[in-house]
């Protein structure tokens, strides 16, 4: 008679990230979560940083003393004060993940609690060392402009 070999149980998790996986193999599903450090993933089939200039929308959608992440076009855009737009690329330099935020005069990464200031994109605190890529925009015909640097 053999001895059985038991191998560990499969945590749900494992198992969930592991058919996501297999759903994402074709590259039309994004798998987040599932990590090994248990923390969000960045999307694995997000749309690359645009190269050329993009129209993200209405200068009204940008509050004054707020911003709005475009985060399809990986682009967000802050009004520090009445009139003036800053623009930064939305993926967080620490690991890649999209922000989810502007709050408190800061821009906030969901998954390791980086924040940048929503004026410079400057790290203000977490895992980040490094500030937010620098875009520049422009408002033409009540549109947001934004031309990666």
């Amino acid at each position: 008679m053999s001895e059985a070999h038991e191998s560990p149980a499969a945590s749900r998790r494992t198992v969930l990230c592991g058919a996501a996986a297999v759903l994402a193999a074709g590259g039309t599903a994004a798998v987040s979560g599932c990590s090994s450090s248990g923390s969000a993933a960045p999307a694995a089939s997000a749309p690359k940083t645009p190269k050329e200039p993009v129209v993200v929308g209405p200068a009204t959608d940008v509050p004054v003393g707020g911003g709005k992440v475009y985060r399809e076009k990986k682009i967000v855009v802050t009004q520090p004060t009445e009139g003036t737009y800053e623009a930064f690329s939305a993926v967080c330099t620490h690991a890649g993940c999209v922000v989810d935020k502007v709050e408190d005069q800061l821009i906030k990464c969901p998954c390791h609690g980086s924040n940048f200031n929503f004026s410079t994109g400057a790290r203000v605190e977490g895992p980040a060392t490094k500030p937010l890529p620098e875009y520049q925009v422009a408002v033409e015909g009540g549109n947001l402009k934004v031309t990666p640097s």
